[in-house]
């Protein structure tokens, strides 16, 4: 492997962390718009589809924990503790689910964006039920559905419309080649 292929996934990584740190400072004066268009989770999302699963995991897990620490925002628990786990799920599932349907192009891309989806909100429901039943709370469905759901659509849909556009983008200036059949 030459130093390129090392050095150009561990490059935009940090590139991608410093994305996460700093995204929800735009929207953070308001927070119920950040919790909307959920900053931090496109910098993963791009992570993973650009640098691989295990890049992916490992910016998703810390962004959060490394946000909390320097900003004191997201707080620490449970809110940091279960983005950790969901972010680095987000990372992990898109990566790995690109990496195995690449050749399938904007199908490929949107199969693994919507599997990483469901699969980051799901692992954040499970933290939420863990980290809060720890501290002899409850988390119910309620609130999954509208921690998961309801608040985030804005921010789903802007996943579905620019991560798309975005890899569209990238492949058209042959940055990123994600269109050809497999073959």
């Amino acid at each position: 492997m030459n130093t390129h292929a090392k050095t150009y996934p561990l490059v935009l990584s940090a590139l991608f962390l410093a994305l996460c740190l700093v995204l929800p400072i735009v929207t953070g004066g308001i927070p119920a718009i950040g919790n909307m268009l959920l900053p931090m989770h496109i910098p993963v999302l791009f992570c993973g589809l650009l640098c691989g699963w295990q890049y992916g995991l490992v910016i998703g897990f810390a962004a959060p924990l490394l946000r909390s620490a320097l900003f004191g925002m997201p707080p620490l628990y449970p809110v940091a503790l279960a983005m950790s786990f969901e972010l680095a799920a987000y990372g992990l599932i898109i990566g790995a689910v690109y990496a195995l349907l690449r050749k399938g192009g904007l199908a490929a891309l949107y199969t693994s964006l919507l599997t990483a989806m469901v699969g980051g909100r799901l692992v954040w429901g499970l933290a939420e039920v863990v980290l809060l039943g720890l501290a002899g709370k409850g988390f119910t469905l309620q609130a999954f559905l509208s921690g998961a759901l309801l608040t985030a659509v804005p921010g789903i849909v802007l996943q579905l419309v620019l991560i798309p556009a975005v890899m569209t983008g990238l492949d058209r200036t042959g940055v990123v080649r994600f269109r050809h059949a497999a073959g």
